[in-house]
């Protein structure tokens, strides 16, 4: 599976070359029908066996249930694509946009990845310090349009028309990216401008501490062992639980 879909992925690519695309068009296609049959039957088959798991028992709501789970979205949005021309009519505009979301099959590997189960879990356990830094970043970001607008919308009208217009400055300011398609001029606004840069500073510097956190709190919980018997956790660095095991709890 890994396999097929890396060689998706690579197909995707190299379809957007038009000599390769025009050489190798029947190959691609055929490729893709191969590869489309087998991720519908993997994606039926999967709904099918679901309700093995207790919390998708039911067998109606259980398999909408797991229909929704971030793996299964995936793996629809993998084969759609194909479908969705044979049943709707569509465009040719369209039907390239709708082709180019194979690219999504690469998310499958996710499936299949270590790393990626891991940073999921992560994700899920940092969910609240994630959104609350991206909040942080809505804030500043809303805060450094709105008193760029007003200084420098008389100095330069048409680059700062509105505070919409201005979240692109805020935004690529707070990131430290600094394009220099849009900059101030006037005094307040490059005084502004030196604050927006601390604070975005500190402010991006949340997500990736956030992360490394939970990935060191993951692997550690990873490294936890439990006596089977006193039920205590084991310390991996002496074999034996943290705390003393009493007589009774011995086998």
């Amino acid at each position: 599976m890994v396999f097929l879909i890396l060689l998706n992925v690579t197909i995707v690519i190299l379809e957007t070359v038009q000599p390769i695309h025009t050489m190798f068009l029947v190959e691609f296609e055929i490729i893709d029908l191969v590869s489309v049959s087998i991720f519908t039957v993997e994606y039926i088959l999967r709904i099918l066996v679901c309700t093995h798991y207790e919390e998708y028992r039911n067998p109606v709501t259980g398999r909408l249930r797991f229909a929704a789970t971030p793996f299964l979205i995936i793996d629809a949005l993998a084969i759609l694509p194909f479908y969705i021309p044979l049943i709707i009519p569509i465009d040719l505009r369209f039907l390239r946009l709708i082709r180019l979301l194979r690219i999504v099959r690469i998310l499958k590997l996710g499936r299949y990845s270590i790393a990626a189960t891991t940073f999921h879990r992560v994700l899920m356990r940092k969910k609240e310090e994630i959104l609350l830094a991206l909040s942080l970043l809505l804030i500043a970001m809303v805060l450094a349009s709105s008193l760029i607008y007003y200084a420098e919308h008389e100095a330069q009208p048409e680059a700062f028309a509105s505070i919409p217009h201005a979240m692109w400055w805020a935004l690529i300011t707070l990131a430290t990216v600094g394009y220099g398609d849009v900059y101030p001029v006037t005094i307040i606004g490059k005084f502004l401008s030196g604050v927006v840069v601390i604070v975005g500073i500190a402010i991006f510097a949340l997500p990736p501490a956030i992360f490394a956190s939970g990935f060191i709190e993951e692997i550690e919980r990873d490294r936890e062992i439990y006596c089977p018997h006193c039920k205590k956790k084991i310390d991996p660095d002496t074999n034996g639980p943290k705390h003393p095991v009493k007589d009774k709890d011995k086998p």
